[in-house]
């Protein structure tokens, strides 16, 4: 296989309906660059060519043309079993994220044996200029630093992060939101004592109360933390 056939094969795949539905999604992508692929039919194939010799060719010709190449990227890494290949690969990669859904897409199951080798690039990518990188980062705490490994330090660097980014900011709402649904005394200071910027505070509040993971008294009480529009950001 070459690598021009795995284009043809993502069009071959198209669901134009989906395509219209799909772009509507990811306002950050040009609708010209979405095929229409839907995700199933991209895990499936993304399992099909793991193992061909166009693999690495396809990997290393960044940037993509087409919003699902970079789908069909991420479900690539996701799948790599060798840790230090797969986390030369998302590093390769993550500059070359523009959009949400890519990035949360790319959930490498290797992540989950090697979380102190993690935890160091998490801290490189927390401190990037570089919108999806810094979603990654927040994203991969959540997903494996929440539980057994979960450090006072994690919640502290999110909520150092100021940014103009929408992603950005509904990604830390998001990571504080399950947060308070895994470990609820150790992180309500953190709105207590607001030191998240007002948007995200609010968001934060407004995703947990949403959640079925929390009781009603916990609910009840985060309500009255929310903040009004008058008020300054710290």
């Amino acid at each position: 296989m070459r690598l021009e056939n795995i284009q043809e094969e993502l069009f071959r795949l198209q669901d134009k309906a989906y395509r219209s539905f799909q772009s509507k999604l990811i306002p950050t992508v040009s609708v010209d660059s979405v095929i229409g692929v839907r995700t199933p039919e991209l895990r499936k194939y993304a399992k099909k060519i793991a193992e061909q010799k166009c693999l690495q060719e396809f990997l290393q010709a960044l940037p993509h043309k087409y919003f699902d190449e970079n789908q069909l990227h991420a479900f690539l890494i996701s799948d790599m079993k060798d840790f230090g290949r797969c986390m030369e690969e998302v590093c390769r990669f993550l500059p070359f994220i523009d959009n949400w859904a890519t990035c949360d897409q790319m959930s490498p199951k290797t992540f989950r044996k090697h979380r102190p080798e993690l935890a160091g690039y998490i801290r490189e990518w927390i401190a990037s200029e570089k919108t999806y990188a810094v979603r990654f980062a927040v994203r991969m705490l959540m997903a494996h630093f929440l539980e057994e490994d979960f450090d006072m330090a994690y919640p502290g660097m999110v909520a150092g992060i100021r940014s103009e980014e929408y992603y950005v900011n509904m990604m830390i709402a998001w990571y504080f939101a399950t947060a308070l649904a895994k470990q609820y005394e150790a992180v309500l200071p953190f709105l207590e004592d607001r030191r998240l910027d007002r948007w995200t505070h609010n968001k934060t509040i407004q995703k947990t109360v949403e959640s079925y993971r929390i009781t009603e008294e916990q609910k009840a009480y985060l309500k009255t933390l929310r903040r009004k529009a008058m008020e300054e950001a710290p």
